[in-house]
């Protein structure tokens, strides 16, 4: 993505705006997922080879909103000639149109902003950690109405590839999942991995004696839809198993 813009940049400094014609069709800026992208300082898209060139004579003010708005407004008052970075959320036009985060570079030239990003379909273990002591901390205080929050994939529970899912540890079933709502008021201790393997069990064993584990296993990834190693954090909150985990190829 980083040299992909550097060539962009390098494009544009000795061909002016004729190479936004350049930029928004198939050739040599556009690199699978990757596409160059072009915003005036006014907020107006100039050039894209992605989906986005739908919006090209567009101010960006009227399609954003929340994060990618804050992101891109930072990023049209950035000092020129320094790339920055930011993350925000985008349609990933090679899977279906799917939401996901996508983490972009970009850099200033004049009142022209040049930028290309790639998506992000893996959350980190940093991330995974932060979200269970999230969702812990809700269930501690109110649990019933966490579960439906969760169940209900709100945004503060779901997003992307890391979900929470609670186990009660009397009767050993789910009572809330972030990503597959069938899930809930089956039997987690019989559960198994797509290969077989079982992991319910092992896993309420990992905190039978302890307040908190991790567990590694084969699981479906929502964003890539491929079965993948999943690293899980569980921790024990009252009589409830709290789950979090990230994926790793």
């Amino acid at each position: 993505a980083k040299a992909l813009l550097q060539k962009a940049v390098s494009y544009y400094q000795a061909h002016g705006d004729e190479a936004f014609a350049v930029f928004s069709r198939q050739g040599e800026f556009i690199k699978g997922q990757l596409y160059v992208y072009v915003v005036d300082t006014n907020g107006v898209m100039l050039a894209s080879g992605g989906p986005s060139v739908l919006l090209v004579g567009q101010s960006m003010s009227d399609v954003l909103e929340g994060d990618l708005k804050q992101t891109f407004n930072e990023a049209v008052t950035k000092p020129e000639g320094i790339v920055h970075d930011g993350e925000y959320r985008w349609s990933n036009w090679q899977d279906g149109g799917r939401i996901e985060r996508k983490h972009a570079y970009f850099q200033r030239v004049g009142n022209r902003v040049l930028a290309v990003g790639y998506y992000l379909p893996r959350s980190d273990p940093q991330q995974a950690k932060q979200l269970l002591d999230k969702a812990s901390e809700a269930i501690q205080e109110n649990p019933d109405t966490s579960f439906q929050a969760i169940n209900a994939r709100d945004k503060r529970y779901y997003q992307d590839d890391l979900y929470v899912f609670v186990v009660d540890l009397k009767s050993r079933k789910f009572v809330a999942h972030g990503y597959n709502r069938r899930l809930v008021g089956t039997d987690f201790q019989s559960l198994k991995s797509p290969d077989g393997t079982p992991i319910g069990q092992r896993m309420l064993d990992t905190i039978k004696t302890k307040y908190q584990g991790e567990f590694q296993y084969l699981w479906r990834n929502p964003v890539t839809t491929r079965n993948e190693h999943k690293h899980a954090y569980l921790r024990k909150v009252g009589g409830y198993m709290v789950a979090v985990g990230y994926y790793s190829r």
